[in-house]
């Protein structure tokens, strides 16, 4: 069995020695140009060269969670795309997502700013029940992420683009995930999960779930896919459907969001601020507004940083399994983009 690693931008070294231990009989090696053809490819941003020579690839293991650029290039009919699962990413997109939301509810920033004069300030209490968060985007990030924020008991929404099975539940739009006596039984899944990981969630799908979704919604998190559908997703119609003082927390990817609708509902008083962690351009321009608005927390794309370890044990599990001709999760269906 060989494997071929293809990483670009990242340290190849580490990452070579804990896969050879992970994968004793396997022949692991740095891709270069003109290298021997191989059964499996690990691989972040690699050239389309790299497809073109190794066209009898039977699976491809992305290191990030994304997969939208690896849909642009031109992979060999045969070669399956499999995206990370988890690999320590969901608990930190949960941090990083529970901390903007409780620093935006909590006032902090405003209280950041007038420490810094030397000024003790009061501010009234706000009520959590007119904070419901919306979080686009239920897959395992999207679920851990909700579960969270059920935990310091905002109101939370969950939107998904098509009515999606989560363990042993089904999302309905404007209906809330129904009481354990109604659900449907277990699906044979490996991402099977609990009842209880997403209790009190209220969830809603579709085109038509969509704009009640936003109505139900004050601060809104992306954690959606990048495909064609749901590029520019956040735009001045969607973002206007927000509750007043709406917030915006983006950690998906930078094109979900038309940057000049989001100034716009910003200077206009109908969004409150923002939290973003990605953008179109990365990294940020000098000079671009989001640097200085006054009401956008800019943080530099790491939300959710892959974590070497947990990644390389996920992909050797999924390796040795697809070498037993067994089925593995995480396996991406280009036609959807995820």
């Amino acid at each position: 069995m060989r494997i071929a690693f293809c990483c670009t931008d990242t340290a190849s070294e580490p990452w070579l020695l804990g896969l050879r231990a992970a994968l004793p009989g396997a022949d692991l090696s740095l891709w270069a140009p003109g290298a021997p053809p191989a059964d499996y490819a690990v691989v972040w941003a690699p050239p389309q060269q790299f497809f073109d020579e190794q066209a009898q690839l039977k699976a491809v293991f992305n290191i990030g969670a994304g997969v939208d650029a690896l849909l642009k290039l031109k992979l060999p009919p045969q070669a399956q795309i499999v995206r990370l699962d988890d690999a320590g990413m969901s608990v930190q997109m949960a941090e990083y997502v529970c901390h903007a939301v409780i620093r935006h509810f909590r006032e902090f920033d405003a209280y950041e700013a007038d420490t810094g004069q030397g000024k003790w300030s009061f501010r009234k209490p706000r009520a959590r029940g007119d904070f419901p968060v919306g979080i686009m985007g239920l897959g395992v990030l999207g679920t851990r992420v909700a579960r969270s924020l059920a935990q310091f008991e905002f109101a939370v929404n969950g939107w998904s683009r098509s009515p999606k099975v989560l363990g042993d539940w089904v999302t309905e739009r404007s209906a809330p995930c129904p009481p354990p006596a109604l659900r449907a039984p277990p699906l044979p899944t490996q991402n099977a999960l609990p009842p209880s990981h997403l209790e009190g969630v209220k969830c809603f799908s579709g085109a038509d779930g969509f704009k009640d979704f936003l109505a139900a919604s004050r601060v809104l998190v992306c954690l959606l896919p990048l495909t064609p559908d749901t590029r520019d997703i956040m735009n001045r119609d969607s973002l206007s459907r927000l509750q007043a003082g709406g917030y915006v927390i983006n950690v998906a990817r930078g094109a979900h969001l038309v940057e000049d609708d989001l100034l716009t509902l910003l200077d206009s008083g109908h969004l409150a601020g923002a939290t973003l962690d990605v953008f179109r351009t990365e990294p940020l321009p000098v000079g671009h507004p989001f640097w200085t608005h006054p009401k956008i927390t800019v943080t530099p794309h790491t939300s959710a940083r892959t974590l070497r370890s947990e990644s390389i044990a996920q992909i050797a599990g999924k390796i040795a399994a697809l070498q037993r001709g067994e089925p593995v999760a995480g396996v991406v269906e280009p036609s959807r983009g995820y």
